[in-house]
């Protein structure tokens, strides 16, 4: 069968054939109808994840939507695999699946539930967030970042400041839910930060880096409350793997950092929100742009994920 196969971790996958992949105890082989790219997917394929091991060749891919042998449409997700989602067909773990309703779309499906599970599990799974919380999504402007914005308001959030410095996408995010827009490359951005800052429950971080130092510079002496507990929950890290957080941002205010993602959340917690996140993916409430590419061009997707801002999404 065709698959992407990264056989070099400096290089972009090529589709050539594989071996047909053979099913486990409790597992199926699923015909793979959409798998989306991501920066994960990215890091898997480099090597670079935290999760990643040096052992190759490998498919990349870690979720998609599929048909099982009974012609069910599924969304998995799977754990570190050398078969991945992005094949004509894989391997699945039928625990770390969900039905679909037969009339879903699955690219819709596939380009949405990645970047919406980061935002989702991280409020449903890694804080106790409760209607009326106000949240902050710092790095607002990246595909999982304009989603979150519209998760955190989905859940209940009566205020969303979105925090990101591309202006021109940041203005776009008001349609989305945000009240309150922070340009972290504006000449008044530390200010703005502060006061948006001030009295935000959850913040979900997306760049970690330095940004992440500078905005806790700029937050924690602003709080209006220090008795407020502030939850920064870390995510992302598309602007440094390291941050040197403050010391006194420790000791000012209820601070508490934590992450959000593979091992923080358990395997049996993911699958548990599957259902609950796909029935509100299924209803299109969450706006994203999914553009297919065939998987026979796997290699144009990886050439053009870092200049477009559609969600690329292979299909066979």
């Amino acid at each position: 069968m065709r698959a992407a196969v990264v056989s070099s971790f400096d290089r972009a996958p090529e589709c050539r054939d594989v071996d047909e992949p053979v099913a486990g105890p409790g597992q199926v082989v699923v015909d793979v109808e959409a798998a989306a790219l991501s920066r994960r997917v990215l890091s898997q394929a480099d090597g670079s994840h935290y999760t990643s091991s040096d052992a190759l060749p490998l498919v990349p891919g870690i979720d998609g939507v599929g048909r099982d042998p009974e012609g069910r449409l599924r969304y998995f997700v799977q754990s570190d695999t050398a078969l991945g989602s992005m094949a004509a067909r894989t391997v699945v773990d039928l625990r770390q699946s969900v039905e679909l309703p037969e009339d879903a779309d699955p690219v819709l499906v596939a380009a949405t539930m990645n970047p919406a599970m980061s935002s989702w599990l991280a409020l449903r799974r890694r804080t106790t967030f409760t209607a009326g919380a106000k949240v902050l999504v710092l790095g607002a402007t990246g595909s999982a970042g304009q989603v979150a914005v519209q998760v955190a308001r989905d859940l209940g959030a009566s205020t969303v400041v979105a925090v990101a410095r591309d202006a021109v996408k940041l203005a776009r995010l008001t349609a989305l839910g945000a009240d309150t827009l922070v340009d972290l490359g504006g000449p008044d951005a530390a200010e703005a930060l502060a006061a948006a800052g001030a009295d935000v429950d959850v913040v979900l971080d997306y760049l970690w880096g330095e940004p992440t130092a500078a905005a806790l510079r700029a937050i924690v002496p602003a709080r209006a409350d220090d008795d407020q507990p502030l939850t920064w929950i870390q995510i992302g890290s598309v602007a440094g793997l390291e941050s040197p957080v403050p010391a006194a941002a420790l000791r000012a205010t209820r601070l508490s950092i934590i992450g959000s993602g593979q091992g923080s959340v358990s395997p049996h917690d993911i699958v548990a929100e599957l259902g609950d996140l796909a029935r509100e993916v299924g209803t299109g409430r969450f706006a994203v742009r999914p553009r297919t590419v065939p998987l026979e061009e796997v290699d144009r997707a990886w050439a053009e994920f870092a200049t477009t801002t559609d969600r690329l999404v292979l299909v066979p």
